[in-house]
């Protein structure tokens, strides 16, 4: 909010709509002082969102009534999601609108009379191709424009009051100049185009560890997506009355619409904007329609935003798949683990494991929000209900789970197309059909330079059809979290798997994550980048704090604090081929790991941590190269001085506010490489 305005003042001018107040101003008064609401002008507001929505609703394009019948039998009156919103949800709708000026406004219901429409819609508007129904009942693609195919790390901003609160790993810009950018871009931005209002809930609705959200947007295809996403809907919108706080995040293509004007299949602008503001909890997208960039549930929400609530709330919002595993004991643990997007974290997430008596089930494959409960322990829910996972490189021999969720009811983004009308990407089969469509809509044989589908093609789909989901991955109460692994993709140096000594040393293994860049993000393919807790690119505040909120919560969970593992499935022999054969595989190690949890197992110490024995991991049926175990745990004392010299000016970085607790294991470690 603008410093030389008044509380009263602001509340004033907003109830009255003067035009001249900053959106993202007047988002934060919505939010922070609805009571101030002037009720007439939200119910003059409402009134005209309703005929407008009326006439989406004749025309076939928007849901506006729906019926729903819940646990009990009784039917929620109709219009629940549009009478029933909270004020401040109702006079920012109204704010929003005016700005944009969209020609029509919807409030999503969630239902799924609701998402056939949209889905119809844009197979009119040839956002969307109807795949063949034999094969893929339900299922849809979308080819996206050729500038909008990932996340834009360049141009999403943190915008903190304070430079230094946002640190130096993230692009930080002024509050207030941002908020004036923001404005006049955003100024008539929804012209001919329809705005969507997409209440959610990030979590199981009413658990005490979810939070809620309203995302307004332009693009169906958002819509689509955050219904896969997360609980959207009227039930979510249900929840937010005058005294829950909630995240208002807009969004916008940025491509209006003159009348007579030839839409295109998917609209997008070249100068993109991600922005966030911490303080106020409020997130801006601008000029994209792509996966995170415009999902604002996802990594903007769900992450950069949501991390700064966990370091002021007391609880952690992680780049984290979350795992049950049951051993043959008959013991269940879960996992929380964090890796770099396109580094086998989906894998990982839905392994099928290769040893006996051992079973594994999907709890989350990207995200985890992790408190500490009144029993000491560490819980954990998955705030998602979906999953947006990267398609190359999946396959049944990789990843038999994930091609089995997705055998309808799915949104493929930028894969290519068969002639028969199904979906196929590189590494769904060993060899490629001899022609495609590749994900641009151009021709395409196996002899082509360019991959038939997109490097960060995408697949978006609903968690509850993955046939590893486990049974307790709504708990409201969330799951006990009985080990925390890091792991990125690195060809040397890291070892298969270590154990950190400590909560200390686990987070300096965390903060010192490193991984070869992938097409998730962007950059050089195969250059190595430092990606703390692999949260480089997500977290919303200094990663310095963020280390030492870390470090807090640790203290507070004392020895309820899970065990600390790192891993590397990626190192590679002097031939470059991999030492580690992966997928199915990597349930040895989960068996190591779980195993050292029961302290049924030894390790054994190292510069780095503690290492299985010769004799620790189970090898039983693995046909390992001769020497591949020796080198998967090799230690090179003066490659990891060099690595421990980088980590020092990594480190320096972050001045004065880097936790001394860091540079004691920094230390420590160079002292044990002698």
């Amino acid at each position: 909010m603008r410093g030389d305005e008044s509380q009263s003042g602001r509340n004033n001018r907003f109830s009255e709509g003067i035009p001249n107040v900053s959106l993202a101003t007047r988002m934060a008064v919505a939010v922070l002082h609805s009571t101030s609401v002037n009720r007439a002008a939200a119910t003059r507001a409402s009134a005209a969102r309703g005929s407008a929505a009326r006439a989406l609703a004749a025309n076939g394009e928007g849901a506006t009534t729906e019926r729903h019948a819940p646990a009990g039998g009784d039917v929620i009156r109709e219009d629940a999601t549009r009478d029933d919103a909270a004020a401040a949800v109702v006079t920012w709708v109204a704010s929003v609108e005016k700005l944009t000026q969209p020609d029509a406004v919807v409030w999503c219901t969630g239902s799924v009379a609701e998402r056939d429409r949209l889905m119809k819609l844009m197979v009119a508007q040839g956002t969307l191709l109807q795949l063949n129904p034999d094969h893929r009942p339900y299922s849809f693609l979308a080819r996206s424009d050729p500038n909008d195919v990932a996340r834009v790390e360049d141009r999403t901003f943190i915008c903190s009051r304070e430079e230094h609160d946002a640190g130096p790993t993230n692009n930080w810009a002024e509050p207030v100049a941002m908020r004036q950018r923001l404005d006049a871009l955003f100024a008539g931005s929804m012209r001919g185009r329809t705005m969507y209002v997409v209440p959610f809930s990030m979590g199981p609705i009413g658990s005490k560890l979810a939070r809620l959200g309203v995302q307004l947007t332009d693009s169906p295809y958002v819509v689509a997506s955050m219904g896969i996403m997360t609980r959207m809907g009227s039930d979510a919108l249900a929840e937010i009355n005058a005294d829950t706080p909630w995240v208002p995040a807009l969004h916008s293509v940025g491509a209006p619409l003159l009348s007579g004007q030839t839409d295109v299949a998917w609209p997008c602008n070249d100068e993109k904007y991600i922005t966030h503001f911490p303080e106020t909890r409020e997130i801006f997208s601008y000029g994209s329609a792509y996966g995170g960039n415009a999902l604002l549930a996802k990594k903007a929400f769900a992450l950069r935003i949501a991390s700064v609530m966990a370091r002021d709330e007391g609880w952690l919002a992680e780049h984290m798949l979350i795992l049950k595993v049951t051993n043959p004991r008959g013991r269940v643990f879960h996992l929380a683990a964090a890796f770099p997007s396109a580094c086998g974290k989906t894998n990982l997430a839905m392994l099928k494991p290769t040893i006996p008596g051992w079973t594994v089930e999907t709890i989350g494959d990207d995200i985890a929000w992790m408190q500490p409960a009144e029993d000491g322990t560490l819980r954990a829910i998955n705030p998602e209900a979906g999953f947006f996972g990267v398609a190359p490189g999946t396959g049944p021999a990789t990843n038999a789970t994930a091609i089995d969720t997705m055998w309808g009811n799915t949104i493929f983004t930028n894969v290519a197309l068969r002639d028969d009308g199904d979906v196929w990407w590189e590494g769904l089969t060993a060899d490629a059909p001899a022609a495609l469509t590749d994900w641009q809509g151009n021709p395409w044989t196996p002899d082509a330079a360019t991959p038939a589908a997109h490097p960060n093609s995408r697949f978006t789909v609903a968690a509850k059809q993955c046939p590893s989901i486990s049974d307790d991955w709504q708990d409201p109460n969330g799951v006990v979290i009985d080990a925390i692994i890091f792991g990125g993709r690195r060809a040397s140096n890291v070892p298969l798997v270590v154990e950190a000594r400590d909560w200390q040393h686990g987070v300096y293994i965390g903060a010192t994550i490193s991984s070869e860049k992938t097409a998730a993000a962007e950059g050089v393919v195969g250059e190595l980048r430092r990606d703390p807790f692999a949260m480089l690119p997500f977290c919303g505040y200094n990663m310095a704090d963020y280390w030492a909120h870390w470090l807090a919560v640790g203290k507070e969970l004392g020895s309820g604090a899970p065990k600390v593992f790192q891993v590397n499935w990626f190192r590679k022999g002097p031939d470059g081929a991999f030492l580690w054969p992966g997928f199915g595989e990597n349930s040895r190690v989960l068996e190591w790991i779980l195993d050292r949890v029961e302290n049924s197992v030894a390790a054994v110490d190292s510069p780095l941590g503690g290492i299985p024995a010769p004799d620790g991991l189970n090898l039983d049926g693995l046909d390992l190269d001769v020497g591949a175990f020796d080198a998967l745990f090799e230690i090179d004392a003066e490659r990891w001085n060099d690595e421990a010299n980088a980590t020092e000016e990594f480190f320096a970085g972050f001045g004065e506010r880097l936790p001394p607790e860091l540079s004691t294991q920094l230390a420590i470690l160079r002292s044990r490489l002698g």
